[in-house]
């Protein structure tokens, strides 16, 4: 017996929020969403090829590392660069810092940007998760892999776009600022880069 529309039961309503993963750069649309993505912007004073190089900028304790770290040829190679860090040559307050540091690298993407801007906003009440392909616990922090991660990039992304909404404007906070992270933030892996 075949059923029809009418005698089918109505299925319950999803649990699940909406869901827009992304995690290539290059994937299209939401690969801008990657720090990955080849965007150039502005911040601490500095112009910096992407997200991640600005975000990366932060890692090092001394300039000539950070120097170093920037001067990788691709966006890719700038995190490589920056996780294999040894412990003496980062920031001894990046665990403390490095979430505010990449709300605010955020903040400064998606301002300066207006097709960016009108990208993350048009995706509503999506969650956004980076889908990481690779389980170790760098994507499991900043993403999730296979549906179990932190994903901090996307919830960092979640609170740019909020913060988008209700203004025409965000200020860049100064670097010499200090802001209080969230409680998630502060209870989140701390040594993980």
């Amino acid at each position: 017996m075949t059923r029809t529309a009418a005698s089918q039961k109505p299925k319950k309503a999803a649990s699940k929020q909406a869901e827009i993963p992304f995690y290539r750069s290059n994937e299209k649309p939401y690969g801008a969403f990657s720090n990955l993505f080849r965007r150039s912007m502005t911040f601490e004073g500095r112009e910096f090829p992407t997200a991640e190089h600005a975000y990366q900028a932060g890692k090092a304790r001394k300039e000539s590392v950070r120097e170093w770290i920037l001067s990788a040829p691709s966006p890719s190679l700038v995190a490589m660069a920056a996780h294999g860090l040894y412990t003496w040559d980062i920031n001894p307050n990046w665990s403390k810092t490095k979430f505010d540091r990449m709300r605010d690298v955020l903040r400064a993407k998606f301002t300066q940007h207006e097709d960016l801007k009108t990208l993350l906003l048009a995706t509503g009440e999506a969650r956004l998760v980076e889908a990481g392909r690779t389980d170790n616990l760098v994507n499991r922090t900043w993403g999730e892999v296979n549906g179990k991660g932190q994903n901090m990039l996307g919830v960092l992304l979640m609170e740019v776009r909020e913060e988008l909404r209700g203004h025409a404007e965000l200020p860049i906070k100064a670097a010499s600022k200090k802001s209080k992270p969230s409680t998630r933030t502060r209870d989140s892996l701390r040594q993980v880069a």
